[in-house]
């Protein structure tokens, strides 16, 4: 099994309703093909850098799961059928260093109040002169 993340951008015309049916069947894409879904990052609509299809604006979507190799041109094709999906991207996870950045990446987004511990440094007050 390795690593993958799948950022979709949906059509933003749909409702609120068609967008959890049009994520919903990306996700049962996923899972039918023998995908584990490890965590799913809802980013919202946001504006697009260009134009896609008249659109300026899509809803994003990520989605962290493990899954075969094997099945990614799958689920690539079924994503290109789906007329909803303005585009998608497809990133593998392969080295050691990538799949600890994978599992800091699902972590942040399953704990999101669990941010990284910011360091703390002992601040001097400032020494008072008397004039």
């Amino acid at each position: 099994m390795r690593h993958y993340e799948n950022l979709v951008i949906v059509k933003p015309t749909l409702t609120e309703e068609e967008i959890k049916n049009t994520i919903a069947a990306v996700e049962e894409v996923i899972t039918s093909n023998g995908g584990e879904i490890s965590a799913r990052d809802a980013m919202g609509i946001r504006k697009l850098a260009y134009p896609i299809a008249k659109n300026e604006r899509g809803y994003f979507y990520v989605i962290y799961y493990t899954i075969e190799p094997a099945a990614i041109s799958e689920i690539e094709r079924r994503f290109r059928i789906n007329e909803e999906l303005l585009r998608f991207v497809t990133i593998k996870y392969d080295t050691k260093r990538e799949v600890t950045a994978w599992n800091q990446l699902v972590d942040k987004v399953n704990n999101p109040r669990k941010a990284a511990p910011v360091k703390e440094e002992a601040v001097a007050a400032p020494e008072e002169t008397e004039a």
